[in-house]
């Protein structure tokens, strides 16, 4: 029998996904279910626009195809976007629907981070938990692993997974990476004593910490084995919730891109300058894509009708890991890769906040449809708050929107404005110096971002801002004339709206400041007498 091509493979699901599609359109449209939906909300770390196949049928990939099933199933959405463009502020914002300026969060905590997410904001878990649901997460947190500030007294109430990212601690088989990380074992007593690493981004000090609630089990943790203790873990806590007739938020933040884990298929893996990462990070999207796959099937098998799940990225790829980075699509921000600098992770520019996105529900979300409304990941907070039936606090006040109509009945209408907060380049953290509105987009601020090669282009501030049409020019090329009658009149009403923004900020009560204060002592350590802190598997 001949294999099917994954051309004839996304041929039939495209054909199965218009079916869906007809069904769907005559099935359930009551905005409340009779009873509370579950959640499933699964963030990638550092993936690009153009990974998920479905946003590139022209390039033929076959990286994604249950991503790809998910999206013919039910929502995909072309023009959403992380809250930030780097790992701890886009979490930050994810779960508490604010801005980095409000949240307190504007750039990442570290190993020896003695906080994390101010306790003073009030996160998604909490509010969902508070409504009877059971609360779990699963991968990387990135919001504070000491004390109050870890995932268990933050809303949930169980937490499997690395307290920040994969490559913040040796491990004795290393992932891939740009400069290639040493293990565990190669650093000596001498080296543990530094305050930071030997190589490059490195970190030497402690082992990679598994963490099982409020306890280590594991340090340093197997990279290799830890997709399938994430699968078991999420598929244990689906159906015993479904067991219970508890609804529950599930809440998966998976590292597969960040530090890429899989080898290639074949060393002779054929790449295109498009795809340049077809071997190494193919490979990991892969790996990630047939996680995301069984526990689709796990929802499926257990409460279909019933659970939201929503696909989304943290940020753009990680430009300067070269072949380990994921692809930004058209969205290659050639005015600032035309001076230098990079264009994706830890910009403003499209690659770095531009993410795959996918939304399925069987019944409630019609199947095989496309949503270009523009909508951020701080819309997660209040919109599965809505669904569930329960009220935003008002002691504070939100930047997220309510996407419900936008995902249920087809609506286009997204945010008229949206703000790109400074994510470790050019100007302060967390500064809103890149405004959108519909299809422009202005810039004040640009430069200062590690490229593939290491080029980082100089720092400059645009006044009067650099301004593109995005319909026209989505690869941020040509920004429009400042003489034109269309640049003045959309510089004005974006200046404008970035003045008013910002005076709504300063005279926010709720707001939040974040202690980025740092000590040793605070890195998660199982056994202090232990060269990197190593300790056997526990349980």
């Amino acid at each position: 029998m001949t294999e099917a091509t994954p051309q004839l493979l996304f041929a039939a699901m495209l054909l199965f996904g218009l079916l869906l599609q007809t069904v769907s359109q005559h099935g359930p449209t009551a905005d409340k279910p009779k009873e509370k939906p579950n959640f499933i909300i699964i963030l990638a770390d550092d993936i690009g626009w153009g990974d998920l196949d479905a946003n590139q049928l022209e390039e033929r990939a076959n990286n994604t195809p249950y991503l790809n099933l998910m999206a013919l199933q039910g929502l995909r959405m072309t023009d959403f976007h992380s809250p930030a463009s780097t790992c701890s502020p886009s979490r930050a914002a994810i779960l508490t629907g604010r801005y980095g300026l409000r949240n307190g969060v504007t750039h990442n905590f570290g190993v020896n981070s003695l906080a994390g997410l101010p306790l003073s904001e009030v996160t998604l878990p909490q509010l969902l938990q508070k409504a009877g649901y059971h609360t779990a997460m699963i991968g990387k947190w990135h919001l504070g692993h000491n004390g109050l500030y870890s995932p268990t007294n933050r809303g949930f109430d169980y937490y499997l997974g690395i307290p920040f990212s994969n490559d913040m601690g040796c491990t004795d088989i290393p992932g891939y990476n740009l400069p290639q990380c040493l293990p565990c074992d190669s650093y000596g007593p001498q080296v543990i004593r530094l305050k930071r690493n030997i190589h490059g981004g490195c970190y030497s000090r402690i082992g990679l910490p598994l963490i099982e609630n409020s306890s280590i089990v594991e340090q340093p943790l197997d990279l290799w084995t830890l997709t399938e203790q994430y699968k078991s873990a999420a598929l244990r806590i689906i159906h015993n919730a479904s067991e219970r007739g508890q609804p529950y938020l599930l809440y998966i933040a998976l590292a597969h891109m960040h530090v890429p884990l899989a080898p290639p298929l074949s060393p002779d893996a054929p790449t295109t300058d498009n795809h340049p990462n077809s071997g190494v990070y193919a490979a990991s999207l892969r790996e990630l894509d047939s996680l995301v796959g069984a526990i689709k099937n796990a929802s499926d098998a257990t409460d279909r009708d019933n659970t939201l799940i929503w696909f989304t990225g943290d940020n753009g790829p990680w430009e300067q890991k070269c072949q380990y980075a994921g692809s930004v699509g058209p969205f290659r921000g050639k005015w600032q890769t035309s001076k230098g600098g990079g264009s994706a992770k830890q910009t403003t520019w499209e690659g770095g906040h531009r993410v795959p996105t996918v939304a399925y529900w069987p019944g409630r979300i019609p199947a095989n449809t496309t949503s270009s409304a523009l909508l951020s990941g701080m819309d997660i907070f209040p919109t599965v708050l809505s669904l569930a039936g329960v009220t935003l606090p008002s002691d504070r006040r939100y930047d997220g929107i309510d996407a419900t109509n936008i995902l249920l009945h087809g609506e286009q209408l997204g945010h008229e404005f949206l703000f790109h907060p400074n994510s470790g380049a050019a100007g302060r953290f967390g500064d809103l110096q890149t405004v959108r509105n519909g299809k422009h987009k202005a810039f004040y601020i640009t430069g200062a971002a590690e490229a593939c090669g290491g080029g980082t282009g100089k720092q400059q501030v645009h006044d009067p801002p650099l301004i593109f049409d995005l319909e026209r020019d989505e690869a941020e090329e040509t920004p429009l004339d400042v003489k034109t009658t269309e640049y003045q009149v959309v510089a004005e009403r974006i200046a404008r709206r970035r003045e008013k923004l910002l005076w709504d900020i300063a005279t926010d009560k709720s707001v939040s400041i974040a202690d980025y204060r740092t000590d040793e002592s605070a890195a998660p350590c199982c056994d202090l007498t232990q060269t990197v802190c190593r300790c056997p598997r526990l349980g």
